[in-house]
């Protein structure tokens, strides 16, 4: 349906990687990506999985998570969402969460400087409550 609203194709290929994505409950580094497609796809190269990626992210169906040079299927539940993404420096699990107070606190902070915000997730690390227990 994201796809229709936006005029964009969904291909068999930009398919097959989103379902791989959503396969993980962690972000998945793009060669880990293409060493599961290559079981669908034996042909498939770096630039096909990273092609795949840019498309998906256009239409913020995926998540680049930067600080583990990532990504991550979108588990947010409304469309044009900035997500907040909690990230365990130690196991490296990852919550995605949607907190308006928190998105608009930044727009605005960020708007009083002059400056507008991106819509890209806010990425926060630290340890879950499983490493710390």
């Amino acid at each position: 349906m994201i796809c229709e609203d936006q005029g964009a194709a969904l291909t068999p290929l930009r398919r097959e990687v989103f379902e791989l994505l959503l396969r993980h409950d962690r972000p998945v580094g793009a060669y880990e990506l293409l060493d599961e497609l290559k079981s669908l796809r034996p042909k498939a190269a770096p630039v096909t999985v990273y092609r795949a990626l840019d498309f998906l992210l256009e239409l913020g169906l995926v998540h680049k998570v930067n600080a583990l040079n990532a990504f991550s299927a979108c588990r947010g539940q409304e469309a044009d969402h900035r997500g907040l993404v909690l990230i365990c420096r130690s196991c490296k699990a990852t919550v995605e969460l949607e907190d308006h107070k928190i998105d608009n606190t930044i727009r605005r902070s960020a708007a009083e400087l002059g400056f507008e915000a991106g819509d890209e997730p806010v990425e926060v690390v630290g340890t879950c409550a499983s490493c710390r227990a």
